[in-house]
């Protein structure tokens, strides 16, 4: 059951968002699985239907849902493992440095300085796969 919290500091776009995305990555969400319709679930929530096509276009971008004319937003079969994780983790730090005032080039700079600092001083990491 997803709600929303108006005492939150949190959006409820972003409520929404994170409670569909946990209910897939926890499985009780399955690849296929339809999810309620727009204006269904704004309306369940006593919200604008922006506020939830906010949400599902965010889960989208992340790879977790599809959304198709014909047959609504579905669960998404899974992606490689950790993939849409990583890609929503992305948007969140991006999100938040937005909000903080930061540009693109010095959240890049944080990113680059953070990845040296955990990969030693060459910044290079070797990947799973060579």
């Amino acid at each position: 059951m997803i709600t929303v919290d108006a005492d939150l500091s949190t959006p409820p776009f972003e409520q929404i968002r994170a409670q569909i995305a946990a209910q897939v990555q926890s499985g009780e969400l399955r690849a296929g699985q339809r999810l309620p319709a727009i204006r269904q679930l704004a309306a369940d929530l006593r919200i604008a239907p922006g506020t939830v096509a906010r949400a599902y276009s965010d889960l989208e971008e992340a790879g977790l849902i599809e959304t198709s004319r014909r047959f609504g937003s579905r669960v998404k079969a899974a992606a490689a493992p950790g993939d849409s994780d990583l890609a929503e983790q992305a948007r969140t730090l991006s999100r938040t440095a937005k909000r903080a005032g930061l540009s693109q080039a010095d959240l890049l700079g944080l990113v680059q300085s953070a990845w040296s600092e955990i990969s030693g001083e060459g910044g290079q990491h070797e990947s799973a796969a060579g």
